[in-house]
């Protein structure tokens, strides 16, 4: 039972999440992220520990990540819009599309199957990995970012598939901008601008979404999301996201899109994994 977890275990599990949101903030001010890609691997490893049953463990992540990352996010943001470099207009036209793409993923919680968000969580990420790895600057959707109509459609997506993931939109909004040529920096920069519009509101749809389920949730859970990971994690990922920022403008372009490919590819292919095992 998840109650009679010894207390060497629980002191084991609280330095396993203070490590993990040390990285998670790092991350997150480095590739413009938000942290989601590495706090819902991490995330899924300590609810597995602590006895969650799986049919819930996924969601479980993916409501506290998005969490999570409103402090860290909004830490983030703040760093790059500090240095210039955040594209105010796509921030301000993406905005509600993002939110509304969140709000019919968040619904999707409550009636979707686990397998289901760990596919679409390792295809994303694989994805995005194969671009920023093998393709470069050689494949590009356009010299310039499109009109208003399919820029808030690319923001609805953007939305839903951060919904479905548990993370902050900033992996596929950085590839999508870095394939209408904008530079990586101003990709990455711009990306974590959405993640507090996309954090917020799936927090409040997975609290929500995760209500018929309490009775399978560890304690001092609301909904879909721990209150237990937010308080441990949320602080240390927060203040430790500055310094991944200033890391990611001291750092070259190729580096940094490199880097980001294979931290991609590990966590897809782990989570992955656990959908068929």
């Amino acid at each position: 039972m998840m109650m009679d977890v010894p207390v060497s275990e629980l002191i084991v599990l609280a330095l396993a999440i203070a490590g993990g949101g040390v990285v998670t903030g790092i991350l997150a001010g480095l590739f413009g992220i938000g942290g989601g890609a590495v706090l819902v691997p991490v995330l899924f490893e300590i609810f597995r520990l602590i006895g969650v049953p799986d049919d819930v463990r996924m969601q479980l992540c993916i409501g506290t990540s998005l969490a999570i990352i409103v402090p860290t996010a909004f830490r983030s943001y703040k760093t790059h819009k500090a240095k210039g470099m955040a594209l105010q207009d796509v921030v301000k036209l993406w905005t509600v599309p993002v939110i509304a793409g969140v709000v019919v993923g968040s619904g999707l919680a409550v009636v979707a199957p686990a397998e289901l968000f760990k596919i679409v969580f390792a295809f994303i990420q694989t994805t995005i990995a194969i671009k920023m790895l093998f393709l470069g600057d050689r494949f590009f959707l356009g010299d310039d970012l499109p009109g208003p109509g399919l820029m808030r459609v690319y923001g609805a997506g953007i939305g839903l598939l951060s919904a479905l993931m548990g993370v902050g939109g900033g992996s596929m909004a950085t590839m999508l901008l870095t394939l209408y040529k904008r530079p990586i920096h101003n990709a990455v920069a711009t990306s974590a601008g959405l993640g507090v519009p996309i954090a917020v509101t799936g927090t409040i749809g997975y609290m929500l979404a995760g209500i018929p389920h309490m009775g399978e949730l560890p304690p001092l859970s609301i909904g879909f999301v721990s209150v237990v990971g937010f308080v441990l994690m949320a602080p240390i990922s927060t203040y430790t996201a500055r310094f991944g920022a200033l890391i990611a403008h001291r750092t070259s372009r190729r580096t940094l899109e490199v880097a980001f490919g294979l931290f991609l590819i590990l966590t897809a292919a782990r989570i992955l994994v656990s959908a068929f095992t």
